[in-house]
């Protein structure tokens, strides 16, 4: 309800004020009175009324003063003058002050529930407003950052001319015409994360966009499971590797407020002109597949130093078959199908060079590692005939005569045992999408609901979930909650004679042109022509 606060020096015209009106029936809370603005004051700013009722003479403080403070720490708060002196000066200071309405003495009951009427509605109106711009501004966002992956997957494919490039920079708000820039690719590790550590992560995330989003040169691109993608851009080399230098120092520093969680961060070559950003996303992917194989929590930067250009990387090589077959489990437990070629590029470069020289150790490594995944088959209770497609590797032994062969067969082999796990499990993160779906149906028709709300349902910041239920379910959080909105609606206008501005607020929408707006946008048709031609 509506929260009046009641200030007034005469206690007589206070009580006959206050007890000449049912204000719970009358769809207000009463929530405080006092003799003068001085005493009002704090309580105002304690209780937070929505409208202020005030005498507009009073001692120690009077009403005038007082709502000028108020409106300070109050803004969107209502003030109601009342006021025995029907003078014009009055008036023009009460309106520079933001006065709503201003009322001469004696006032009625009638008379002033007409004006705070009035008032009511002025303030449903404004929140309604609020509530369309917040879910408006929220829509735009998770367009944005979708435009934002597209734009990425095509700056890094190198299947664009220079203005094609600037342009797509340029639609995002991203100037790629900077001397010199690089690419960072950074994740968060939280595998098999315990419920009590959902706070943490979400807290992780925050802290981290708020580096990305606050440093200068630096602009992000969220990845879903892959992490983050940041293009850094600086007018000199030097200022280039100040710049990682200062991202890397943030991240590092941050990480150690959420110590529960590991991290990993890989940074590419330098690009001085458009078209060598493709070379230098796949070197960045190069250091950042690392991540697989080197110890966490560091972020490798490549050497430029070296003419070859590799990534500076603190790790030791895979001597022995116990090692590898650790790795291995490790990465059938925890990894995805999208990291599979990141994965075997790191596990080939890591291996002991005494690996891959003779042919008797290059079929050993593959026979292992097939084992390794029958046995992880089958403790996921895959069917034999699935775990005989992997584990049959009498061709593929024939086939293994340098480097390039076993990193195909094992691209092929993890990415078929990953396509049957995910089968199995019915998606990665179904348990997530299930429970978002299931929370958008019970919740929809309220003005709550929000892609914030339903991100801390699930335990995982918005931008993270956003990219997920984006990449699970092919189409964005706004669009899914309008899609079943919008069914809800059909329904009620096909099986119901519910007036259409009714069904609107049934369905979540508290202002009927929007949702008439949005119905039209969606279905191509008005809610008024929908229902005609169903009754035609």
């Amino acid at each position: 309800m509506i929260k009046v606060f009641l200030v007034e020096d005469e206690m007589v015209i206070r009580n006959a004020i206050k007890n000449s009106i049912d204000w719970e029936k009358e769809g207000y809370e009463f929530v405080g009175e006092a003799g003068d603005g001085e005493l009002a004051y704090p309580l105002i700013l304690k209780r937070q009324p929505d409208i202020l009722i005030t005498d507009i003479k009073m001692p120690f403080m009077d009403g005038l003063e007082l709502s000028a403070a108020v409106k300070k720490e109050l803004p969107a708060l209502k003030i109601l003058i009342l006021s025995g002196y029907n003078d014009f000066e009055y008036a023009k200071t009460a309106i520079g002050i933001g006065v709503t309405d201003y009322l001469l003495k004696p006032v009625s009951a009638e008379m002033l529930l007409e004006s705070l009427a009035g008032i009511r509605e002025m303030i449903q109106k404004e929140s309604q407003n609020k509530e369309l711009l917040r879910k408006y501004e929220e829509e735009m966002q998770e367009n944005f950052e979708k435009q934002k992956t597209e734009v990425l997957g095509k700056l890094i494919t190198g299947r664009f001319s220079t203005m094609e490039a600037l342009d797509l920079g340029k639609s995002i708000g991203l100037d790629v015409s900077v001397a010199y820039q690089s690419f960072l690719l950074f994740k968060i590790m939280f595998y098999e994360m315990g419920n009590t550590q959902q706070e943490d992560m979400i807290q992780a995330f925050v802290l981290i966009e708020e580096i990305f989003q606050n440093l200068p040169g630096a602009f992000y691109f969220e990845r879903g499971i892959e992490g983050w993608a940041l293009i850094l851009g600086a007018d000199t080399e030097a200022e280039l590797e100040e710049l990682q230098k200062s991202i890397i120092t943030s991240i590092e520093k941050t990480m150690t407020q959420v110590p529960s969680f590991k991290y990993f961060g890989g940074c590419g070559s330098v690009a001085s002109r458009v078209s060598d950003l493709p070379q230098a996303f796949r070197d960045a992917e190069k250091s950042f597949s690392y991540r697989f194989t080197a110890k966490p929590n560091q972020i490798v930067r490549w050497n430029v130093e070296e003419s070859a250009g590799e990534p500076e990387i603190e790790m030791s090589s895979i001597a022995s078959v116990e090692e590898s077959r650790e790795l291995i489990e490790s990465f059938l437990r925890r990894g995805s199908k999208e990291e599979v070629v990141s994965f075997v590029t790191a596990y080939l470069e890591s291996l002991s060079p005494n690996y891959l020289e003779s042919e008797v150790m290059r079929q050993y490594l593959i026979m292992d590692i097939h084992v390794s995944m029958a046995s992880f088959a089958e403790k996921i209770n895959l069917d034999p005939a699935e775990i005989q497609s992997i584990s049959d590797i009498s061709a593929i032994l024939k086939n293994t005569n340098d480097k390039a062969d076993i990193r195909d067969n094992l691209v092929t082999a993890l990415a078929t045992l990953f396509t049957l796990r995910d089968a199995k499990s019915d998606r990665k993160y179904a348990d997530v999408i299930e429970t978002a779906k299931e929370h958008i149906l019970q919740h929809y028709m309220t003005g709550e609901i929000s892609l914030n709300t339903v991100a801390k349902k699930v335990g995982m910041s918005p931008s993270y979930f956003s990219s997920i239920f984006s990449q699970e379910m092919g189409q964005t959080f706004v669009e899914y909650l309008t899609s079943t909105r919008m069914g809800k609606a059909k329904e009620l206008l096909l099986c119901t004679s519910m007036k259409t501005s009714d069904i609107g607020y049934e369905v979540g929408y508290k202002d009927s042109h929007y949702f008439s707006y949005i119905f039209k946008k969606v279905n191509g048709v008005t809610p008024k022509e929908f229902r005609m031609h169903k009754e035609g």
